[in-house]
């Protein structure tokens, strides 16, 4: 029963999670860029939430706020990288740095806020049912639902002219800049949304766990990197891009059920690095093993054909050489 109830919570927090992994995917994947922001846009997203709740706001207004500064903050690293030319890994770790004191300051100088007194999205949701829904009942429908809209809206946006630019940019920059498109606006705008999702991700977690902290981002980029690998390697990319979307979503899932599970087997929470780092060497690697292990047999096959083959030739050129040997001799 303990483990049921800690699937069901991993579940919650899972979809939760999910758009993060959807904003992590954008530059991951769409991009190629590795963008380390989503560590401090992640938790300034909670923290405007929070502190937005605590001064009486609607709890589904204060998800387009934090959605709008996470923008910002992908912005700020995307201006850094095009327009001062400083390298998109170092400029997103200047960045990270500078929002973990951003962060403090919307705050209030404090480490975290405490939500139990303010009015949450989920208990807006559990009231529409009667109020008798918990917490994690009312964060698995919010997330589920917000990952549907989310979903679409990315798969539509992607398959428009600008969105296949932003895919361009990121398969063959030198190419797309041949065909007149602005990739410094593509990195741009795709390093925008890309944290926007990470936010509106860390405002919905803080809503759902209570309380926003400023350490609540510290290694999101390393989940969301193990959510979308988990995703890629399990279900594969096979009927085109909505099914990726789906797909890195449902690794978010997975990530978090694997984790629930361990710890209820009794790992400590320690431990949770460690883990998370080999659950991403093994999900790498399980490609890696599936390319030998399957191609050790079409391979012999080809091969026996291939001698099978040569034998019937060298078979039937025996007598002409043969032939042409007993003439040069005469």
């Amino acid at each position: 029963m303990g483990i049921l109830l800690a699937v069901q919570g991993a579940v919650s927090q899972g979809v939760l999670w999910g758009i993060m992994t959807l904003g992590v995917f954008l530059t991951f994947r769409i991009l190629d860029i590795a963008d380390l922001t989503v560590d401090g846009s992640f938790a300034t997203g909670g923290a405007v939430c929070a502190v937005l709740l605590t001064h009486g706001m609607n709890p589904f207004l204060t998800l387009l706020f934090a959605f709008l500064l996470g923008i910002v903050t992908g912005l700020v690293t995307g201006l850094m990288n095009t327009k001062l030319k400083i390298h998109v890994l170092l400029a997103s770790i200047l960045t990270q740095i500078a929002l973990y004191s951003v962060n403090i300051r919307i705050m209030g100088s404090k480490a975290n806020i405490p939500l139990l007194g303010t009015e949450t999205a989920m208990k807006k949701i559990a009231k529409l049912f009667g109020g008798s829904m918990t917490v994690t009942t009312s964060s698995m429908i919010l997330g589920f639902v917000a990952i549907a809209i989310l979903v679409a809206v990315l798969y539509w946006f992607l398959g428009t002219e600008l969105g296949s630019s932003l895919r361009a940019t990121g398969n063959n920059e030198k190419m797309v800049r041949a065909l007149g498109v602005n990739t410094d606006t593509m990195k741009i705008l795709g390093l925008g949304l890309s944290n926007g999702l990470v936010a509106l991700s860390g405002a919905m977690v803080a809503q759902s766990q209570g309380y926003a902290d400023v350490q609540m981002g510290t290694g999101t980029i390393v989940i969301g990197l193990a959510s979308i690998i988990i995703g890629e390697v399990i279900f594969g990319k096979r009927f085109g891009l909505w099914y990726t979307l789906i797909a890195v979503v449902l690794g978010s899932i997975l990530y978090r059920i694997v984790i629930a599970i361990v710890l209820q087997l009794g790992l400590k929470s320690t431990d949770l690095k460690l883990l998370t780092a080999l659950v991403v060497a093994v999900a790498l690697s399980v490609p890696v093993m599936k390319q030998k292990f399957f191609k050790k047999k079409p391979n012999a096959t080809i091969d026996e054909e291939n001698t099978r083959h040569s034998n019937v030739v060298d078979t039937h050129k025996v007598p002409e050489v043969d032939k042409l040997t007993k003439d040069g001799n005469k």
